[in-house]
């Protein structure tokens, strides 16, 4: 009998014994294509050598050092490396565990800063419905998953959530794309000016939203007006790339794709890339010097955070990323794959929309292509699919209430980076069998 406890109590999991590229073995031997990099976390596959080593280096050289009584050489090299390349502007890394913490420390900066800058009225989050940010009570009450919300609902501090920016589902026949973004974009002035601006303090999204919607970009120039919004009325701009970064959209920080520049970033999973546990929170000068001529403390933290082994194996990932030209091979991989998505399942009867940047792709499945009508929750599509393409030897990431919290069904796809022609044929060919078997079941 087990002592762990499982994510579902009902679960009989197969133990995982080995990594090997883009494959995970269990303790049988079967062989699983991590189709999904876990949850959009394994970038460079398993078993890299380079990552394994650098982190074995840093457990001989020094494990762990609390950040109250020192810094470490990683983690000011890994800051180092972030900030020459990330979004102009940002210029400081606040390291932590993981992305539910990142987005936690980005939470309470934002309202520090705006104690600091003498305005402590601003205490208002807005997000967006349909949006994921972390499990954590301040992250999960910054998220608009419905399903992932209602438990702790009462626990949870008071948010404003907007309609997301999701074509498929939200542009009018007689609307532009760029008409579209606008329009819903408007919707955070709107609700800035409802609150009163003198209370909000910062709006979050993600630049692509992952597990709740599946991959789902901002059209063009939505982006581009949240920060003109954000800039006119004092509320900071927090973007969530804890899923879409660290190349995995076919840019080292998704937001460059929207030719914008947040107050605040969270990072995490292909950080790390699952060989040790971290996370990022990056600010701009502009936020670390309120809080450096203010009280000169910020009031947060974690035993665990700028772990000096993590930070070494981190480093490693994003210059193996880089060394390796992994970019050009997400924009490459990512449109072949797209390619062969469309080519399976452009016209199938229960696909309504194939989308994502990169590879970070999602497909939606609908009962009617024509109508984009969803099919019955009761039928729990989403499941039955994640346990078909398991059984077929597919890890991928199907998730429910895809449209409004219940209904509509999605399956995620975030692959390694290092995908080639087979991977790409097997997932398209696993997908194909256990949506077969999802709707016949």
């Amino acid at each position: 009998m087990s002592h762990i406890f499982p994510r579902h109590t009902k679960s009989d999991l197969p133990v995982a014994v080995g990594g090997e590229g883009c494959y995970l073995i269990d303790s049988t031997g079967k062989r699983y294509l991590d189709g999904s990099g876990g949850a959009a976390v394994s970038c460079l596959g398993h078993g890299d050598t380079r990552v394994t080593d650098a982190i074995k280096a840093q457990l001989d050289k020094l494990a762990f050092a609390h950040t109250g009584f020192f810094t470490s050489e990683p983690a000011e090299a890994l800051a180092d490396h972030l900030i020459a390349r990330a979004p102009e502007g940002l210029d400081r890394c606040y390291f932590v565990s993981g992305g539910s913490e990142a987005v936690e420390a980005a939470i309470k900066l934002a309202r520090q800063v705006q104690i600091e800058r003498g305005q402590p009225a601003r205490h208002r989050l807005i997000s967006r419905k349909q949006s994921y940010h972390g499990n954590t009570l301040g992250a999960l009450a910054a998220g608009g998953n419905a399903w992932r919300r209602e438990p702790f609902a009462p626990l949870m501090i008071e948010t404003s959530h907007i309609s997301p920016c999701y074509e498929y589902r939200g542009r009018a026949d007689d609307e532009t794309p760029l008409q579209y973004g606008h329009r819903v974009a408007d919707e955070l002035e709107t609700e800035i000016l409802r609150l009163g601006p003198e209370t909000v303090m910062a709006f979050i999204a993600e630049p692509v939203v992952g597990a709740t919607l599946g991959a789902v970009p901002a059209v063009e120039g939505y982006f581009k007006r949240i920060r003109r919004i954000c800039d006119r009325h004092g509320v900071l701009l927090i973007l969530d790339e804890v899923m879409c970064g660290m190349g995995r959209t076919g840019a080292l920080f998704a937001s460059d794709q929207e030719g914008i520049s947040p107050d605040i970033l969270c990072i995490a999973k292909g950080l790390g890339a699952g060989y040790q546990p971290i996370g990022a929170m990056l600010c701009s000068s502009a936020i670390y010097n309120a809080v450096e001529n203010g009280s000169g403390f910020f009031q947060h933290g974690h035993t665990y955070i700028g772990h000096p082994t993590a930070c070494a194996g981190a480093l490693a990932v994003v210059q193996s990323i880089e060394e390796r030209g992994l970019i050009d091979a997400v924009n490459t991989r990512g449109a072949e794959l797209r390619s062969a998505l469309d080519a399976t399942f452009g016209q199938h009867p229960h696909i309504g929309d194939i989308r994502g940047r990169g590879l970070f792709l999602g497909l939606e499945i609908v009962q009617d292509r024509e109508t984009k009508a969803p099919f019955d929750p009761a039928r729990s599509i989403h499941k039955r699919f994640k346990a078909a393409a398991f059984d077929a030897g597919l890890i991928c990431y199907p998730m429910g209430g895809t449209i409004d919290g219940r209904n509509g069904d999605h399956v995620l796809l975030a692959p390694p980076f290092i995908i080639g022609d087979t991977q790409i044929e097997q997932i398209t060919d696993r997908l194909s069998t256990a949506l077969d078997a999802a709707l016949t079941s």
